[in-house]
């Protein structure tokens, strides 16, 4: 009888630890197909700026249309930023991710059956909120799965996996519809989806639902804090070299300004999701290591704003242009920074909700970028207009330099003015 108790107590403890360990891979794939998620979606990000004549032929719009078209985009996903951050929070991210990965898949629906603007319009900003679930399932199940201090590491992996998208939602895709047509493109994407969507509802596991606590009192909390809401304002204007240049207006500036083809526009502006994928990783180490993160998000703002002033009024060469923009790439890192630095201004049990408000708050930029940008182009004469790319295109470097200067205030009255133990490490 003992021998057979202590063969029970084995089997049920190697039992246990199978489940934990089947358990942990499941939350490992989570994490993975989040990834994907977020490539998937980076690649339906960036289509406008590979597809522009063709979107412009096929609804009849101009530079300043054009402009709002992208930037929907951005409205459904900063919109959709708190609602779903809230259902992540209490259902989990299974459903939630399924529901807005098949979201992202009729948004698409348009291009491929409509001529009608309204449509187009009303299937990108549908995309837009579905993309939202990408990264913010991304934040969840890292929460989930990984130690605090791992989160920026963890997230910068995720970052590099996701812009493998915005890579291939580039040179390659803009040839893929050469050969065979920018609407069999857009079908295989939508395949694609709904394969993606299938997969991620059967592999990601169930969460038992949790209850949640007042959000009017989480918000409160969050939007009261002056750091916390200069932080986002200021990163949210960091973000014009690449949600303004690189998502949509880059391949008909370098067509324009310096007439290079659509081909090496893509490749060059790739280079920046390149950068990225390297800066990801780099930026969060050093930041790490230093423990200075806003010397960090400075130093690529500064960079960035250099090399657009270069970009905007003297022509600089190829070469110099596709080194230049791999350091961008890595300069654009620094959202992952700047999120995770807002973050750590407010109690451990409304840093979900942070993250949130604070990629919601930089990514609604995204819009203010696009849409300027077009305005500016249709105001000073269309898209056929050298001059008239190159002011609406300055505004990037404007921001860079406003934003600079904030990160440097910020950072000096954080060591001067705030109490360190405010800060939660």
């Amino acid at each position: 009888m003992s021998l057979y108790r202590h063969n029970l107590s084995i089997g049920i403890t190697m039992l246990r630890k199978n489940t934990k360990r089947t358990a942990q891979n499941f939350l490992w794939i989570s994490w993975f197909l989040a990834s994907i998620f977020y490539a998937y979606q980076y690649i339906l990000r960036v289509l406008p700026n590979i597809m522009f004549n063709e979107f412009a032929e096929q609804f009849n719009i101009g530079a300043g249309l054009f402009g709002q078209f992208s930037g929907v985009y951005y409205i459904g996903y900063a919109l959709m930023h708190l609602p779903i951050g809230i259902l992540l929070d209490r259902f989990g991210p299974k459903k939630i991710m399924f529901l807005c990965i098949l979201s992202t898949v009729i948004g698409m629906m348009p291009i491929l059956y409509s001529h009608n603007w309204i449509l187009a319009l009303a299937g990108r900003t549908l995309v837009g909120i579905g993309s939202s679930a990408a990264i913010l399932g991304t934040f969840k199940i890292i929460r989930m799965t990984f130690e605090e201090r791992y989160f920026t590491r963890m997230l910068s992996f995720s970052v590099t996996i996701g812009l493998l998208g915005a890579i291939y939602g580039g040179g390659p895709v803009a040839y893929l519809s050469k050969i065979f047509g920018y609407q069999s493109v857009i079908f295989g994407l939508v395949i694609m989806g709904i394969i993606l969507s299938c997969i991620t509802y059967i592999m990601v596991p169930t969460a038992q639902p949790v209850k949640q606590k007042s959000i009017k009192e989480e918000l409160f909390l969050v939007l009261k804090n002056p750091r916390v809401i200069m932080i986002c304002l200021f990163a949210g204007m960091m973000v014009g070299p690449l949600e303004g240049f690189a998502d949509v207006w880059g391949a008909e500036f370098f067509k324009i300004v310096y007439d290079i083809d659509k081909s090496q526009s893509s490749y060059l502006i790739s280079m920046i999701f390149i950068g990225m994928c390297f800066g990801a990783p780099v930026l969060s180490l050093i930041a790490e290591k230093t423990n200075n993160y806003f010397g960090v998000i400075i130093g690529a703002s500064f960079l960035m704003c250099i090399v657009f002033s270069f970009l905007l009024y003297f022509k600089i060469s190829i070469n110099i242009i596709t080194i230049s923009f791999i350091l961008v790439g890595v300069c654009c890192a620094y959202q992952i920074l700047a999120i995770y630095k807002a973050s750590s201004y407010v109690p451990e049990h409304v840093v979900g909700i942070t993250t949130a408000i604070a990629n919601m708050i930089i990514m609604i930029f995204g819009y203010v970028f696009h849409t300027v940008i077009g305005a500016i182009i249709e105001v000073l004469g269309g898209v056929q207009n050298k001059t008239a790319f190159i002011y609406g295109i300055s505004i990037i470097p404007i921001t860079l330099l406003i934003s600079m200067i904030g990160f440097l205030l910020i950072s000096y009255n954080d060591r001067k003015k705030f109490p360190k133990t405010v800060v939660r490490h």
